[in-house]
């Protein structure tokens, strides 16, 4: 018995001790009601602190002076874009393993290019158009989400709000009780018959209110008088893009005339508006799904896209930036208010954060006398072609060029009985001489190299591979694909990994803290908050601060 002891001890080792009594460690069990997942589409922790003068008590700001704020949060893998940002928040893993290495990709036994989330086996509900066509099932791994509603044998309510199909169908997971998207023919919320043959009353109700229509029939002008935004460059600048027609990128907007008598309902996105028929639809899903009215713990799993529509567009020091998060202010406190009322204060558990940051608009920085520039992908793919040409013979070794990741015919390169592993590092040569790539790596350097560098890391992380390419490219800091104007995103540099991490309500204790934590952490916390098992392929870790 006293054998059986000492072992016992041994294998329960870190769980319980076999010693002295220690200190016990105080823990708020407190379990919500409703958990709200908000992720703002291309959000940068700066955004905080640039804008705060124009906050309202209310929103961001009641958050940080009572909640919980992750300052030094990043993703930990490259491609930073919205597809693998959310998957990567909700499964608590990188693309490595959940599968969803970027927005799109290409397919290397399809031979087409396919959209994270789109699914030709399903049909769109609630619209003539195919934009329903949508599902969670590229997603490899499961979600927090998923995890919530095996805990509670189903009884968990799970809903997944978006303007971008991908913004709700991959936090809400394999098994929501539902997940809408914004339609661009008709200014609805549709959804697929993954989930459902027919649209839930409440969203029939909501559509048939026609709120797109409210919003673009306004006009959109800054909310606070123009010389008060301190923040940002001119209202005109050459690299902004502008919205709709209009001659000039400035405001006023007039909606109404911009949108024209053909619906126009595309227009909405790349407005303020569109986060305000967000939190519309959202504060419905609650109201029509009950959420938060029982002891069973139900998720709200929101995303705000407009942020990102309006950032690629005006890039990140533009008025219309800051008057779109001076606006989405006002949107968190009136989803408060609203949770404050139908579901009580110190019953509902927010967390906040972002699926990608995003870089300086790189002509902006270049009058700035800043190093940042453009490559134009199909210069790159003709450099390679001619290298290997040189040395295999004239051909079109390159069969696609995507997310910075070089494709190779695979077919013709083996009726040519090349060692497609010397054809890789050939190229990996190069790419090294193509001006703007800083460092280049071999689909071989990533399946056989554990990485520890930032970048290679990184960019391991977000190497899949049965998805991925032959050879993947990292250009230098400040650069990205030529466009006509605004800015993107999808590095591994802090401009574009850098995000914030907000958590407020039941559970939460108040602070701040500086440590590292990777975007992988949010799941596996979540987890342990609600006594869920983690998500099956999660590698990140609990944030301990949040739950001790």
């Amino acid at each position: 018995m006293k054998n059986f002891n000492i072992i016992s001890c041994f294998l329960l080792a870190g769980l319980f001790s076999c010693s002295s009594p220690q200190k016990q460690v105080s823990k708020n069990t407190a379990k919500p009601k409703l958990v709200v997942g908000i992720v703002v589409d291309q959000m940068r922790p700066d955004y905080l602190i640039r804008y705060q003068d124009h906050f309202t008590e209310g929103g961001f700001k009641r958050i940080l002076k009572e909640g919980f704020y992750n300052k030094n949060t990043h993703y930990n893998y490259i491609p930073t874009y919205t597809g693998p940002g959310h998957a990567s928040v909700y499964t608590g893993t990188t693309p490595a393993v959940h599968g969803i290495i970027a927005n799109n990709w290409y397919d290397q036994e399809l031979k087409r290019s396919v959209y994270c989330a789109e699914d030709t086996s399903v049909n769109t509900v609630g619209s003539d158009s195919d934009n329903g066509e949508m599902s969670p099932h590229r997603m490899l791994s499961t979600t927090i989400t998923d995890e919530l509603r095996l805990k509670s044998n189903f009884q968990s309510k799970v809903v997944g709000v978006a303007i971008k199909d991908r913004g709700s169908i991959l936090p809400a997971g394999h098994t929501p009780t539902g997940s809408f998207w914004y339609d661009k023919t008709n200014g609805k919320f549709i959804s697929s018959t993954y989930y459902s043959e027919t649209l839930p009353e409440w969203v029939d109700t909501f559509n048939a209110k026609k709120v797109a229509n409210q919003y673009l029939d306004s006009t959109w002008n800054t909310l606070f008088p123009i010389e008060e935004y301190l923040h940002s460059t001119a209202d005109d600048m050459p690299f902004e893009a502008g919205l709709g027609d209009k001659e000039s990128p400035t405001f006023p907007y007039n909606l109404k005339e911009l949108r024209g008598d053909k619906g126009g309902y595309g227009l909405l996105p790349a407005t303020p508006y569109g986060n305000s028929i967000t939190t519309d639809m959202a504060l419905a899903a609650i109201e029509g799904e009950e959420m938060g009215a029982d002891e069973i713990t139900d998720f709200l799993a929101l995303s705000y896209s407009s942020t990102d529509y309006v950032g690629h567009g005006f890039g990140p020091r533009s008025i219309e930036l800051e008057d779109t998060y001076i606006r989405l202010d006002r949107e968190i406190e009136r989803l408060l208010n609203t949770l404050d009322k139908k579901v009580g204060k110190g019953n509902y558990t927010i967390f906040i954060t972002a699926d990608h940051a995003v870089a300086e608009v790189p002509a902006y920085m270049q009058m700035k006398k800043i190093p940042a520039d453009y490559y134009y992908w199909k210069e790159y793919v003709e450099a390679i072609n001619k290298g290997l040409s040189s040395i295999y013979g004239k051909e079109e070794w390159v069969e696609y060029f995507t997310n910075e990741q070089v494709i190779l015919d695979k077919a013709l390169i083996a009726s040519k009985k090349i060692d497609i592993e010397e054809v890789r590092a050939k190229i990996v040569e190069i790419a090294l001489t193509l001006k703007g790539v800083a460092e280049a790596y071999s689909a071989s350097d990533m399946q056989k190299t554990q990485y520890s560098n930032k970048l290679s890391s990184a960019l391991q992380m977000g190497y899949n591979f049965r998805r991925s390419g032959d050879v993947l490219l990292v250009l230098e800091p400040g650069w990205f694909h030529r466009s006509s104007s605004g800015t993107t995103h999808g590095s591994g540099y802090n401009y574009d990994t850098h995000v914030p991490l907000l958590w407020y309500g039941a559970g939460i204790p108040s602070g701040e803290s500086y440590k590292r934590r990777n975007i992988t952490d949010i799941a596996p916390t979540l987890a342990f908050l609600l006594e869920t098992g983690l998500p099956n392929g999660a590698t990140g870790s609990p944030i301990l601060e949040i739950l001790e």
